[in-house]
């Protein structure tokens, strides 16, 4: 079989006579097969490129000494200069201690690399930033992860960069990590895994709730999962209207309530204990009886496809809304919960109908807060570009399988880099001031300018197409993990 390069349709590489099940579980073997081999074809995803010209042998002379002294000079009486005399104004560093990668669990601090990476292409390519990955080794002499070792390393490295985004660092740690760091960095200091996936999990509860005739303030909704993504999007929906008394987070040793004595002992789960003050106030204590007329679920725990139970989402109110976000396994397939009687049903990832992905989210807010050169990015420009990014989806059409903008739609980042940048300034922590305009502007001319970088190296040949054979191997071996020949 040819295999289109572009991959825009999975679901046609598979035998006709494969079950809705046969061809979910294929499709998570063939992209985690070709993602392997891709790797290693081009041995990871980013490089170094110089944004300036080379005009003459004195140009060295420009860029670097002695003509580069000046620059140093400038930077030292006025450090904020560093924003617009280097790279600082678009550069994040992209930091991990690679103790939660994915569904992975602690990959090893290199391990993570391959993600970090994978963060700073889609940060580029979608919006228009520059980053590194930054793999760090947060263990101490006893071998256990020290968060104070995190923070200490980026209040060092903070000079270099215009933003820091934490990723795949795991809790309890990574709110200590994040709550110290907002504070302590003149930076925007941001944890994607739980801000970003918090913000495109709102967009996209706003829209669905919108397509089943219900209210934010009305719904009653039941969180799986009590990691830094749902204690955050649990925090997100409150903040923005959400009713306390009609939530129910579970974490894996139960539903969180005010008994949760557990938790309230342990002062590294402060934000657990937040949300066991302030929802489930009938202290319901089982997912059976949690889903019963329930109108949304958002499940970010193990991966499944058996974590969320078919008999659950059966139990769900009329026009119910299923967030099967787990990677790379949703808590449920999409075809089961349909089946079940979902009406909306979202996962984290783009092979299915509607990918509810902080890759929707980063992008945007992350150069909207560069653009501006915001100090942090708070709550209030989280929520913004939720909404942002559910008005900008809603203008331009939803529907059941379509409910949240996607990666390709290039406006969407550049209309939430606008309006986060407007927050910003309204809540008084940008640096400088500009209009709407200017922001989306701005950003919209980097992400294209971003795009055709690597269309331009692509038709050059500076980065050449993946051979036919990697793909087809990929396909033969995910095939056969599935019926064996």
């Amino acid at each position: 079989m040819r295999i289109d390069p572009s991959l825009s349709n999975l679901d046609g590489l598979f035998p006709a006579d494969f079950t809705e099940d046969e061809k979910a579980r294929a499709k998570t073997r063939f992209l985690k097969e070709l993602s392997l081999k891709a790797h290693e074809f081009y041995g990871g995803k980013m490089q170094t490129v110089p944004k300036c010209g080379v005009y003459g042998l004195n140009w060295f002379n420009v860029w670097y000494t002695p003509g580069v002294s000046s620059v140093s000079t400038a930077v030292r009486d006025d450090n904020d200069a560093s924003f617009s005399l280097s790279n600082r104004g678009n550069l994040v560093a992209v930091v991990s201690d690679s103790t939660r990668v994915l569904g992975d669990g602690d990959c090893t601090p290199p391990g993570g690399l391959g993600v970090m990476e994978g963060k700073a292409m889609i940060m580029k390519y979608l919006g228009g930033v520059d980053s590194v990955a930054l793999c760090v080794d947060s263990r101490g002499e006893d071998g256990v992860n020290d968060p104070l070792k995190i923070i200490e390393f980026v209040k060092m490295a903070q000079h270099s960069f215009g933003a820091v985004n934490l990723e795949d660092i795991s809790q309890p740690n990574c709110f200590k990590v994040l709550d110290d760091l907002r504070e302590a960095c003149d930076i925007p200091v941001w944890h994607d895994d739980a801000q970003g996936t918090a913000c495109v999990t709102l967009a996209g509860l706003l829209n669905a709730l919108k397509l089943a005739g219900k209210r934010l303030s009305d719904a009653r909704i039941v969180l799986l999962g009590a990691g830094a993504s749902n204690t955050t999007i649990a925090r997100l929906i409150l903040a923005d209207g959400g009713d306390p008394g009609k939530m129910i987070v579970f974490d894996t040793k139960g539903a969180l309530h005010a008994g949760r004595a557990d938790i309230r002992d342990d002062p590294r789960h402060y934000r657990k204990w937040e949300l066991c003050e302030r929802t489930n106030p009938s202290r319901i204590s089982t997912m059976d009886e949690a889903m019963k007329g329930t109108d949304a679920l958002i499940a970010l725990s193990t991966p499944g496809p058996d974590t969320v139970k078919r008999e659950w989402v059966r139990s769900m109110a009329p026009k119910a809304v299923v967030f099967a976000c787990a990677n790379p396994v949703p808590e449920i397939w999409p075809y089961a919960a349909k089946e079940e009687g979902a009406f909306i049903v979202a996962t984290g990832r783009g092979d299915f109908p509607n990918q509810v992905n902080n890759s929707i989210c980063f992008p945007g807010i992350l150069k909207g807060a560069l653009l501006v050169r915001a100090r942090k990015i708070t709550d209030g420009m989280a929520i913004r570009c939720a909404h942002s990014i559910a008005d900008f989806s809603e203008r331009r059409g939803i529907s059941p399988d379509s409910i949240i903008a996607t990666m390709d739609e290039t406006e969407v980042f550049a209309q939430e880099a606008a309006d986060v940048a407007m927050q910003a300034i309204e809540e008084g922590v940008a640096r400088v001031e500009l209009s709407w305009d200017e922001v989306h502007d701005r950003a919209r001319a980097d992400i294209e300018s971003a795009r055709a970088l690597v269309e331009d190296m692509k038709r050059l040949g500076h980065i050449a197409e993946p051979p036919r054979g990697m793909l087809e191997a990929a396909l033969a071996e995910a095939i056969g993990s599935i019926r064996p020949s």
